[in-house]
């Protein structure tokens, strides 16, 4: 009997293909809709958090002021110093390393080309604790490091804005009245979390940056590497405790200074796209809900068109089940059609957008089968009342129908 309903049912959609084609365009519309905002919004939340890892992992960064961003007080705090990263690595367990970073910006020359670029002052340690590799050269040596040589480590951009198809190694390269060596070229980290251009800086030793250009010994950020496993809430009071001290600030005095946990970061911004993929996903929704309506629509025309065909099947002995049923599975396969067809149309728009947006692309099997299943539950919901209007029909009335 569940064959030969399918196979009438079947019959029935093709006998107005047209019409059965618009009536799935709202299921379609709405499944591919869903899936697209949940798959890209899932993309977005994978690229902030390997954004957030691309700044370090499990890293602290200590900054003067009292919070982060615009007015955030750090104008009228004290800056940090290279004795407060000593005390840190020394007094403080937990921690792999700790880079201090005096940063300012000017213009970089090489080639007879320019370029304006971060200019960032900071040890080896640097590296390790914001995740860089050396994609050509070497890093500084100790003795380099301690003398304040003249010699630098370049980001991706600045290599290919200012040497371009030349090779940069060993190259002389000029920030303000400083020449230096090209000793290093940094493997490509690209967007930062921020929007920012990280490739875009020149490293060099903090004691020539200090020295030769900034001619000041002030720090701006302290960047504090956690060893695997250590409790990232005890380093932190740790270090605000040991920072207190050394600054001089009283009990019950306000920190004039900040520390960032990049993993609580990752978790905020994750969490933040989290919720707009989900209102994303619920908007979008809501045209699966239209196109519910639109089935309804469609079968209660349906049914007022084949009153006699109705009337002739329960005059002939066809039970109201098996008349429910068949209404009511013209609906569900006009729904699911209309999901898979949503689901292939959805996978191509994913793909092609996530690649414009520049987020990852991963199908999510689950996603895509709660998409289809609703799309069925849809057909289902609003299938019922026809089919139900249909299968009462008096035979005697529906075969006197005009």
């Amino acid at each position: 009997m569940w064959l030969n309903t399918f196979l009438q049912a079947l019959r029935s959609i093709r006998r107005n293909l047209l019409r059965s084609c618009l009536t799935m365009l709202g299921i379609v519309i709405g499944v591919c809709a869903v899936i697209t905002m949940v798959t890209l919004g899932q993309g977005a939340t994978q690229a902030v958090q390997d954004q957030i890892t691309s700044l370090g992992t499990n890293l602290l960064q200590a900054r003067p002021g009292q919070r982060l961003g615009p007015g955030g007080g750090a104008g009228g705090a004290p800056a940090f110093h290279m004795a407060d990263a000593e005390a840190i690595a020394t007094q403080v367990g937990g921690i792999v390393a700790v880079a201090p970073e005096a940063r300012t910006g000017a213009t970089a020359v090489a080639l007879g080309r320019n370029w304006s670029s971060s200019i960032i002052g900071s040890s080896n340690d640097w590296l390790l604790t914001g995740n860089w590799a050396l994609a050509q050269g070497r890093a500084f040596t100790e003795q380099e490091q301690r003398a304040g040589a003249p010699v630098c480590l370049i980001g991706e951009t600045v290599r290919r804005e200012l040497f371009q198809q030349q090779p940069a190694l060993g190259e002389p390269l000029r920030v303000r009245q400083l020449s230096c060596e090209v000793i290093g070229v940094l493997d490509s980290k690209g967007q930062g979390a921020f929007g920012n251009d990280q490739d875009d800086l020149v490293l060099l030793p903090i004691e020539t940056v200090q020295r030769r250009i900034t001619g000041n010994t002030r720090v701006n950020t302290l960047h504090i590497s956690l060893a695997d496993g250590s409790d990232a809430a005890r380093v932190q009071a740790s270090v605000t405790q040991l920072l207190r001290e050394r600054r001089r600030l009283a009990d019950g005095e306000e920190n004039n200074f900040n520390i960032l946990d990049t993993r609580q970061l990752a978790q905020t911004l994750s969490g933040t796209t989290r919720v707009l993929t989900a209102l994303l996903g619920a908007v979008a929704a809501v045209s699966l809900l239209v196109g519910g309506i639109g089935i309804m629509n469609i079968m209660l025309v349906s049914v007022t068109e084949r009153t006699r065909e109705i009337g002739l099947r329960l005059a002939i002995g066809a039970r109201e089940s098996e008349v429910l049923l068949q209404f009511l599975i013209e609906a569900v396969v006009l729904a699911a059609l209309g999901g898979l067809i949503g689901i292939a149309l959805a996978t191509l728009a994913s793909l092609g957008l996530a690649a414009v947006m520049d987020v990852p692309y991963s199908f999510n099997l689950a996603v895509n089968l709660l998409a289809f299943l609703f799309a069925a539950a849809i057909g289902v919901l609003f299938g019922y009342f026809p089919a139900r209007r249909a299968a009462q029909l008096d035979p005697i009335e529906a075969l006197r129908y005009e």
